[in-house]
């Protein structure tokens, strides 16, 4: 199916409910979408997380356990989990620091703004950085899901988890990361899938959009 525009894309996709396990997504496709996420914008370009790509089916039973059993997690060939920040650190945000300088050389204010985000960030509470890397983490959730569907791949968000049980058969409190979203990649199975037949169910523009001119 030719998509030509991204109202094409966005009507085509759905959060796919059963997913076809004999389909593994080629991983090229795989591949595009973590460029996407790479890509993807963030405040103050921190990117205050990291995305682990698993396709081991023994982690992929252990996590849909902690998630209530959604068989997407096992019958998708990929599984992402999107992992943030547990708080903004002086090296972290240094580590951008070295990052930008390479890229862009060493701007006179360069240093001062990542300096200011030091001062403002780093004496903060860890539960209201880690809040704020999570709502960083949710602008590349968003364009994963826009990438999976310009690939034609199927994809399902998935926050009904036990974040602390992932966490742990990840080893990533460990590594000053918090699991937030998981999304499992593959194709929809067409017979299995109940949600696949239903219309879109949106708000309309009238009641969800407001234009102050």
């Amino acid at each position: 199916m030719a998509m030509k525009t991204l109202t094409d894309i966005m009507g085509w996709r759905y959060a796919t409910k059963k997913m076809n396990p004999s389909t593994p997504v080629p991983q090229e496709k795989v591949e595009a979408i973590i460029e996407a996420v790479r890509l993807a914008p963030t405040s103050s370009g921190l990117q205050p997380f990291e995305l682990l790509v698993i396709t081991n089916n023994e982690l992929r039973s252990k996590i849909a356990e902690a998630a209530n059993g959604q068989a997407q997690i096992t019958d998708g060939s990929h599984l992402l989990v999107f992992a943030t920040w547990d708080n903004y650190t002086a090296e972290r945000i240094d580590e951008v620091v070295q990052l930008t300088v390479e890229a862009r050389g060493d701007l006179p204010t360069l240093r001062g703004y990542f300096d200011y985000l030091k001062a403002n960030y780093v004496p903060r509470d860890p539960e209201i950085n880690y809040a704020h890397a999570a709502r960083q983490t949710y602008i590349a959730v968003g364009f994963a899901l826009m990438a999976a569907a310009e690939q034609e791949v199927d994809s399902t968000p998935i926050e009904g988890f036990n974040p602390d049980a992932v966490d742990a058969i990840l080893g990533l409190r460990e590594r000053g990361l918090r699991s937030v979203v998981l999304m499992p990649l593959g194709y929809r199975d067409p017979e299995g899938d109940w949600l696949l037949p239903m219309p879109k169910v949106r708000k309309s523009r009238a009641v969800m959009v407001t234009e102050l001119a």
